[in-house]
């Protein structure tokens, strides 16, 4: 096989087939193992359906890369409605020029993060373009999973008195991106906090039948994540910012290039909204999983300035955190 990806792995041609082949000492699985057009699964219940697109720059960061983000992100989305996710779909747009070499490290990362995902890779396509006509590698993503009876979880059901959980620090994914793009050396390096939150997710939903809103606050960060659950619910949401854990190298990262944390992109954390007289035990099944040792309740859904996030400052003053206008780290997932 070439070192590098010509238009010819595109072509449909035996270049085509010898290329589809090495994904699959990957990806393997009876499913995908017959090279079908589609992929037939037996599935009966609820469902959850969700798709998206990764174009990540650069495609290697601390932490992660494109394949583990692809994999982690789409079984996140799924993970957030309450769903076990099953099946996912990855296609490729991969620009001409690409290492094989590197395609190979994403195939490795895709693997291993759905293997802890417990996910199948089922389907696919991959499409190879000019050089110039893409940067390096596309991933597009799909994904189903399986909904329990009786759950209900949507960023429109957050309720006056319910208690607001993170499950750990904010921002690190954005700066690990932003400091591997820019050729910026921390003294503490920061790594990407990519992973898959499914696992978390169960044993939250073991602890309680009250969660009401989940979201991993992804592009625009915890701050719009917030005020998608203040806005959809109608609600106000009060914050305390002593109580937001940032990691200190990410803290000190935003001071010097002048950025907010609330406002960065996180790959492995979430924020839920569930009703008061659970939030002890379910914050105590987070600290049970590795993604969500560091939980903590943060703030609190109020009756009062419905649709907006206001928090209480270090200094006793109160500011409104607003969505983002613009953007800030471009190509972060």
């Amino acid at each position: 096989m070439e070192d590098k990806i010509l238009l010819a792995h595109g072509s449909g041609g035996k270049l085509s087939h010898d290329l589809i082949e090495s994904f699959l000492s990957d990806l393997a699985n009876p499913i995908l193992d017959k090279l079908d057009d589609s992929a037939v699964f037996e599935l009966s219940g609820r469902l959850a359906f969700t798709t998206d697109s990764y174009t990540v720059n650069p495609i290697f960061f601390p932490g992660g890369d494109i394949g583990k983000l692809a994999v982690c992100g789409t079984v996140n989305d799924l993970s957030m409605s309450g769903a076990r996710p099953l099946y996912l779909s990855l296609s490729f747009i991969i620009e001409e020029g690409l290492p094989v070499a590197d395609l190979k490290k994403i195939l490795t990362s895709i693997r291993e993060a759905s293997e802890e995902a417990g996910v199948k890779i089922v389907t696919g396509d991959t499409k190879v373009v000019d050089q110039g006509s893409a940067d390096k590698i596309f991933i597009n993503t799909a994904g189903v999973g399986a909904v329990p009876e009786g759950t209900d979880i949507s960023a429109a059901n957050a309720k006056a008195g319910d208690k607001i959980i993170v499950s750990g620090n904010i921002g690190d994914h954005g700066i690990a991106v932003l400091s591997q793009r820019e050729g910026l050396k921390f003294h503490t390096p920061v790594p990407s906090d990519c992973a898959p939150l499914n696992g978390l997710v169960a044993n939250m939903l073991a602890a309680s039948e009250n969660i009401h809103c989940l979201r991993d606050p992804t592009r625009g960060g915890l701050a719009t994540t917030l005020n998608d659950f203040a806005g959809q619910s109608n609600i106000g949401i009060r914050l305390e910012e002593d109580r937001i854990p940032v990691d200190k190298a990410v803290l000190a990262a935003c001071e010097l290039l002048g950025f907010d944390p609330l406002y960065i992109a996180n790959e492995g954390k979430l924020v839920t909204a569930v009703a008061p007289q659970d939030a002890d035990a379910v914050l105590a099944a987070m600290k049970e999983n590795k993604y969500g040792v560091g939980a903590v309740i943060i703030g609190e859904v109020v009756a009062e300035h419905p649709g907006q996030v206001v928090m209480k400052t270090t200094l006793g003053a109160s500011r409104i955190v607003d969505m983002p206008v613009g953007e800030l780290l471009p190509r972060i997932c």
